[in-house]
């Protein structure tokens, strides 16, 4: 037997028992491989799909940008115009809570003047006047004359008259600015003590 084969017989066997081996080690290459490329085009897909989304979502990204034309918008400017977008709606939510907070101070100041007036009212209810105390119209004619001429001062200053448009703006602004609940009550208080002290 030894004859036949010689020494280097089995060598041929060996062979064909490590192809397999081989060719295993090949395919798990190749798989690892295959896998690998799956995973970076899903993830070059999952980035492009961000950039689709924001492109769709931030509406300075669909304005026409005449300075780069018909071209597709580069990733750099589709997130610096996302950040500019992000920028400007915290502003505006700042502006928003200004407001908010400036409303509920109007809305406290009112509510003070209700809670006055009704205790004006129980008042001269449960105390009614036998005209002894009551006030003449002339009276009545100063508290008004005084609460129009504060307002007008400030007014004045304010209105601009060089166009109507100009006017019409100022005006608005005015009523914003001098016209508030508490600023009027203000003005009232002042007068009404003006009033009475020429009064008594």
């Amino acid at each position: 037997v030894e004859a036949a084969y010689g020494d280097n017989g089995p060598e041929p066997d060996d062979e064909d028992s490590d192809y397999p081996q081989e060719h295993y080690k090949e395919s798990y290459k190749d798989q690892r491989r295959r896998a690998h490329t799956q995973a970076e085009q899903k993830r070059r897909d999952a980035i492009k799909k961000g950039y689709d989304d924001l492109q769709a979502i931030v509406p300075t990204c669909q304005q026409q940008d005449f300075s780069i034309g018909s071209q597709k918008l580069s990733k750099a400017i589709i997130l610096q115009k996302t950040i500019d977008y992000i920028q400007f709606l915290h502003k505006e939510k700042k502006k928003q809570e200004e407001e908010v907070s400036t409303l509920r101070k109007d809305v406290m100041a009112l509510k003070i003047m209700k809670v006055n007036y009704e205790q004006i009212v129980k008042a001269h209810q449960d105390n009614p006047s036998e005209g002894k105390d009551q006030v003449s119209d002339q009276v009545k004619f100063n508290v008004f004359q005084g609460i129009m001429d504060s307002l007008f001062e400030s007014f004045n200053a304010s209105i601009s008259v060089t166009s109507f448009q100009e006017l019409s703006a100022c005006v608005f602004s005015w009523i914003e600015e001098h016209c508030k609940p508490h600023t009027l009550r203000d003005i009232v208080i002042g007068v009404l003590h003006q009033v009475k002290s020429q009064l008594y």
